[in-house]
């Protein structure tokens, strides 16, 4: 996964794209490159359900997440940060577990090597209790942020367990993008996806079409997310939104089964369907270099 000289000439442009902006700090060998100081990249990982437990289902429950941790740190230039999109744990009736999961996660993610890690709950962190103790533990639900030249913006669409944004954080979207250009670099994180991908699986959210609706003024958006546990590309207008596959299990395509569960282990080709994203954001491009990753950090 380390990036030799051969990999650098390709960030010039000649080839495929790698990690080009992990190597954004070695700005005189970036420049002679012709790859931009604003250039960064950064890793998207979702749905780890820690406290998931089914050996049909994945006999590997309590070591993936740690392998994953270890294949982010053995890259040899690091990302700038990384985002864990949503179901960090996985759902319990009872509130004492709920925190403990929510602790072990943290105190796991913390041996990343890169110390600006972020998160969003999901609806198993924070349906049942609208978020209580998800903000114990790991801060605010929604937010936003700005990495050069680029605006993130946090949108939390699961502790209102109706599967809503709701109109106080509506509002406070559009509060937000009052203060920026229309043609400001804008990337959106959620947990659930705002379009109506498949609303009988809980594959949407029922005002997230007022969001994109705010957002469509704006010419540069991207929207990532997780929740379905599978790689998924869509577009609403000139919107586009990018799915990523989950860390416990893989979850069947949009409709394809009557009853959505997880896919049984395969002990032939193990932790199939299952891996984290690292995307790169090239300064000048609206257009994302986005490298899918299998658990133990090969490419996919």
């Amino acid at each position: 996964m380390n990036i030799d000289r051969r990999d650098f000439l390709k960030l010039a442009g000649i080839g495929s794209v790698v990690f080009v902006s992990g190597l954004s700090n070695m700005n005189q060998a970036a420049n002679a490159a012709g790859v931009s100081k604003d250039d960064f990249f950064f890793i998207q990982i979702s749905d780890t359900h820690w406290g998931f437990t089914n050996q049909a289902i994945n006999p590997d429950a309590m070591g993936i997440l740690k392998k994953a941790i270890d294949a982010v740190n053995g890259l040899k230039y690091q990302p700038k940060f990384v985002i864990f999109t949503g179901d960090l744990t996985h759902t319990t009736d009872d509130g004492k577990e709920r925190r403990k999961r929510l602790g072990e996660f943290r105190d796991i993610v913390k041996q990343l090597k890169v110390k600006d890690i972020r998160f969003m709950p999901g609806e198993h962190d924070a349906g049942l209790d609208n978020g209580k103790a998800y903000q114990e533990y790991l801060g605010q639900p929604h937010y936003t942020f700005n990495y050069n030249n680029v605006h993130f913006i946090v949108l939390d669409n699961v502790s209102d367990p109706n599967s809503k944004i709701g109109d106080n954080q509506l509002q406070w979207l559009g509060d937000d993008l009052k203060q920026l250009d229309k043609d400001s670099r804008i990337i959106v994180l959620t947990h659930r996806p705002l379009f109506d991908l498949y609303p009988d699986w809980d594959w949407h959210t029922r005002d997230g079409a007022k969001a994109i609706e705010m957002l469509m003024p704006f010419t540069d958006v991207t929207v990532f997310y997780g929740h379905i546990h599978q790689e998924h590309h869509h577009m609403t207008g000139h919107i586009a939104h990018h799915a990523a596959k989950g860390m416990m299990y893989p979850l069947p395509a949009p409709g394809s089964v009557p009853k959505k569960q997880p896919l049984p282990w395969n002990a032939s080709e193990p932790y199939k369907g299952l891996g984290y994203r690292g995307i790169d954001v090239k300064s000048g491009q609206k257009e994302f270099a986005i490298t899918e990753f299998g658990i133990k950090g090969e490419k996919v």
